[in-house]
């Protein structure tokens, strides 16, 4: 009776053990949070990056930056499945496993003190053919607002800024990373 216990146990654990990370749950993660000034110069707004969705196929980063008055100013998702299949020439991802820990580095680093940019844009800086917006970059060169900056892609970085004339966030520049 105790080698049939024994058996069943060992062959449960085996079972789990070679699951595949699509059919395990993502597991329990704490939402980062970060406070920091960006839609007014004093007053701290609330970085908020989450894993959203329990298997590989459906999680996804969302991205919020909640401002000081408590309103929703910025929200983006990025599905795992296009940060993989941005990233697969570069890095190996072919396993599930490598592919879930790669995300889970991804969500780790999002919040990295190195993305806050204090300010936005310096008053030496100058715009170019990666600035969308001239009158924005411009407003933020007056404004001193601070930015933040985030990875779309194994190449691309997106800058943002609070926009004090449209009372919004609005990127103020894409380049390579």
């Amino acid at each position: 009776m105790k080698n049939y216990l024994i058996l069943i146990l060992f062959a449960f654990g085996l079972l789990m053990a070679c699951s595949s990370p699509d059919q395990q749950k993502l597991g329990k993660t704490a939402d980062k949070m970060v406070l920091k000034p960006f839609s007014d110069s004093l007053k701290a707004d609330t970085f908020k990056v989450a894993l959203i969705g329990a298997t590989l196929k459906d999680i996804a980063i969302r991205f919020t930056i909640t401002s000081y008055h408590g309103q929703l100013i910025y929200s983006k998702d990025f599905k795992a499945t296009d940060l993989i299949a941005n990233y697969k020439s570069s890095v190996d991802l072919k396993k599930e496993r490598t592919q879930l820990a790669f995300i889970k580095d991804e969500y780790q680093l999002f919040l990295e003190e190195e993305n806050f940019l204090e300010p936005a844009v310096t008053e030496n800086e100058q715009p170019d053919k990666n600035t969308p917006d001239i009158n924005f970059y411009n407003e933020l060169k007056q404004s001193a607002l601070n930015g933040f900056k985030y990875r779309s892609g194994k190449e691309t970085s997106v800058y943002i800024a609070w926009s004090e004339t449209e009372k919004k966030v609005k990127p103020y520049y894409n380049c390579c990373k």
